[in-house]
């Protein structure tokens, strides 16, 4: 059977006028505010001019707006959007709003995806996704959900805190995550509900000073004190929460490793250039052994990163969980990514210390990722944990 990985001629056409507006648009604006987009005025320019370019929304459906691209799609149009730090945030593929889109699509209400996706796929209010607690509360454990929604009359009320809800500053709402049955622990119990920001009962408790800041609306703690919403709040069905939460998390995690990837690339294109042009001891240092060495790596875990991407956006494609090849790709990619820009800054030497490329904000971007989306520890458990279950069904055949 023959295996093709080139994307559909739509969608390759679609990734290359991609490339061509972040190279020619938005790069030199990433340039101008070292890689941080903080105002309004900044974000809501890229995505007019995004839009002018034909190339906005490609992950939502053409009734909302956007291109309709499958996950296969979205890979090869992510990637080029991640060559820069702001490209995400232009084609409204950020998170968390991009993985919110993707989930209010799946199983909103028609009334609300009118209320609260159409405006979000074009890009006129943002939004976050209120999960992460607190210790002792749900991080890598979601099971430890505390946040919990009692019902009251003609709705919920809501009370917990969250914390690393990215996005959270000037978000128009938020899906949080509350359990309405069942005690921190227990695998089920979890009901997502849609939080307009400016609830009364839902309050920002500061900003979380993190090693990243390129997520446009930072890492916030939250407080959800008599937080009421009515019974048309609730996201899919009571109790469904963490079935819900595979809708989004799954695919999120391949976008996460889809834009990392492009921003790699672009390291690797910053360092080739370095290495190419650059004359030390005699030579050109990319004739040096272990500068090509260092390369060579790069280009290995950019590949192999690709490769992994596909397989698991094929299986989610395929209408599977892919739980087995997401949890595999992510862990891989997150190191990989990191790899291949902490290498790329070695071989720049001094100037990728500097401030004068933006190599040294990359890492401080890059780094992070190997703990959002679950970190590479609790992806290796489960990863380990399914082939254990693999064996043991097949030994008892």
């Amino acid at each position: 059977m023959a295996v093709d990985l080139r994307p559909e001629p739509a969608v390759a056409e679609l990734a290359r006028r991609t490339a061509e507006f972040v190279r020619e648009v938005v790069v030199p604006v990433e340039e101008q505010h070292h890689g941080v987009a903080r105002t309004e005025d900044i974000r809501t320019d890229l995505q007019r001019r995004a839009k002018a370019a034909g190339v906005f929304a490609p992950h939502v459906g053409v009734g909302f707006g956007g291109h309709g691209l499958d996950m296969r799609g979205r890979a090869a149009v992510f990637e080029e959007a991640g060559y820069s730090l702001l490209g995400p945030l232009a084609l409204n593929i950020a998170a968390p709003d991009e993985g919110n889109m993707h989930l209010l699509e799946a199983i909103a209400t028609d009334q609300q995806r009118d209320r609260y996706l159409r405006p979000l796929a074009a890009g006129e209010v943002r939004s976050c996704f209120a999960m992460t607690e607190p210790a002792p509360g749900a991080g890598s454990d979601p099971s430890a959900l505390t946040t919990r929604a009692e019902r009251v009359a003609g709705g919920w009320r809501i009370d917990g805190r969250k914390w690393f809800i990215t996005g959270a500053d000037g978000a128009a709402f938020t899906i949080c995550m509350a359990r309405t049955s069942g005690e921190p622990g227990a695998q089920g119990g979890a009901t997502m509900f849609l939080v307009d920001g400016d609830n009364p009962g839902l309050k920002t408790v500061r900003h979380i000073d993190t090693l990243d800041e390129s997520l446009y609306g930072g890492h916030i703690e939250l407080l959800f004190e008599d937080c009421v919403v009515t019974d048309d709040a609730v996201l899919g069905e009571v109790d469904q929460g963490f079935r819900y939460a595979q809708v989004r998390l799954g695919p999120a995690r391949m976008t996460h490793c889809m834009r990392w990837l492009g921003l790699a690339r672009r390291a690797q294109d910053i360092a080739t250039e370095r290495a190419a042009q650059r004359h030390l001891f005699g030579s050109r240092l990319g004739e040096l052994g272990m500068v090509q060495q260092m390369i060579a790596d790069n280009e290995i875990d950019i590949a192999a990163s690709r490769g992994l991407i596909l397989q698991a956006c094929w299986e989610l494609d395929q209408g599977g969980s892919a739980s087995q090849a997401t949890s595999i790709a992510k862990t891989f990619c997150a190191e990989a990514v990191w790899r291949v820009v902490d290498r790329a800054l070695q071989i720049c030497g001094s100037l990728g210390v500097s401030g004068d490329i933006l190599l040294g904000r990359f890492l401080r971007e890059v780094r992070p990722f190997r703990i959002y989306d679950g970190p590479s520890e609790t992806h290796r458990w489960a990863i380990a944990r399914r082939v254990l279950r693999r064996h043991d069904k097949a030994a008892t055949r």
